[in-house]
């Protein structure tokens, strides 16, 4: 997903930037409601932003001027929602550029769309609506993180056909590709991913049930495994 300082075309990486920006934007008022309103949330941000930064550091190469890995985001999107994912995303990711070289600073804008705005807002969404729907609490969360992983990925191959259309089959063509190269890697890394999060979040049910519905990620009743 990191796509590698100076690969995108200027204004492309323009262009993410100013897409992301209003995110993250919305991203620090969510955190600094959630930090007043649940101080006792303070120690699973941390974690969660942990949890991002080890994952998305563990990366296997790929000829796409970018590379395979988990994202880790799926599990702060549960906890906290996709908002906050925005920021804390993108400080992983701006660490990450600075001190693993991974991603770059002008990739950044491009690489917090796709990670930390995209991969969240699908977990949420499948994850509120599969609960809705009354699927198991282990189900819900392994299909919408490992599917919040592979959407990241979809978004990435969308970014970087834009960038570099096929010369035959122009955006669709270069898309396809790129999304070939990357299913790869990814869909295992993504079902790995979805089986780590329901472990972390099972424990946590166990032993913080009342943090997690204060979170609104259990409801009163508690959910079924």
């Amino acid at each position: 997903m990191h796509i590698m300082e100076g690969y995108l075309p200027v204004a492309h990486a323009a262009g993410w930037w100013v897409v992301s920006l209003p995110f993250m934007a919305a991203g620090v008022r969510s955190l600094k409601r959630i930090v007043t309103e649940h101080r006792s949330a303070r120690a699973l941000l941390g974690t969660s932003s942990a949890f991002v930064f080890v994952l998305s550091a563990l990366k296997l190469p790929s000829v796409t001027g970018s590379c395979s890995h988990p994202t880790g985001t799926g599990f702060g999107a549960i906890l906290f929602g996709p908002s906050v994912m925005a920021v804390l995303g993108s400080i992983v990711l701006l660490f990450q550029a600075l001190l693993l070289a991974h991603g770059g600073l002008t990739t950044l804008g491009a690489n917090a769309f796709s990670m930390a705005v995209v991969g969240p807002w699908v977990v949420y969404g499948l994850f509120h609506g599969l609960r809705r729907l009354g699927a198991s609490f282990s189900l819900t969360v392994f299909l919408a993180t490992a599917l919040g992983d592979l959407m990241t990925y979809v978004c990435t191959s969308a970014q970087l056909a834009m960038a570099f259309p096929d010369a035959a089959s122009g955006f669709l063509g270069a898309f396809v590709k790129f999304l070939a190269i990357f299913a790869v890697t990814q869909i295992p890394i993504a079902v790995a991913e979805g089986l780590i999060t329901v472990i972390l979040l099972n424990t946590l049910k166990s032993y913080n049930a009342e943090e997690l519905k204060g979170l609104n990620v259990l409801p009163e009743g508690g959910l079924n495994r």
